[in-house]
């Protein structure tokens, strides 16, 4: 059975920095990618962050230069460093994995963390 075991959410004040880790286990299909999304009280889930098998990243603009993602292969997790942070940054952060197994992807969720920046 697959999980997803997030850690590292908070409170923090505006300009401050909350380092957030996903590990994943319970599947030995390929993971294809593994991110972060986030929802704000009364948004929808938006994707922040993503980091594919070769290593490539994307950002959402709202976070570009202030959140970095990385990965360990070798421990199959997930990190999001983030820096200066915003009161609009508040959310639940939820991490995600997509497995791949022939020419199918598999996406899992973590639980979900919260983060809140106050100002």
């Amino acid at each position: 059975q697959v999980q997803l075991v997030e850690s590292g959410g908070g409170l923090v004040q505006a300009g401050g920095s909350l380092r957030l880790s996903c590990a994943a286990s319970g599947n030995d299909f390929s993971i294809n990618a593994m991110g972060w999304y986030r929802q704000a009280p009364g948004k929808q889930r938006e994707v922040v962050a993503s980091i594919i098998t070769g290593g490539s990243t994307s950002y959402a603009d709202s976070v570009k230069g202030r959140f970095t993602i990385s990965r360990d292969n070798a421990k199959n997790t997930v990190y999001l460093e983030m820096n200066s942070l915003k009161p609009e940054d508040t959310a639940v952060y939820y991490c995600y994995v997509d497995y791949r197994r022939n020419y199918n992807i598999y996406k899992y969720w973590g639980q979900g963390t919260q983060v809140t920046v106050s100002s």
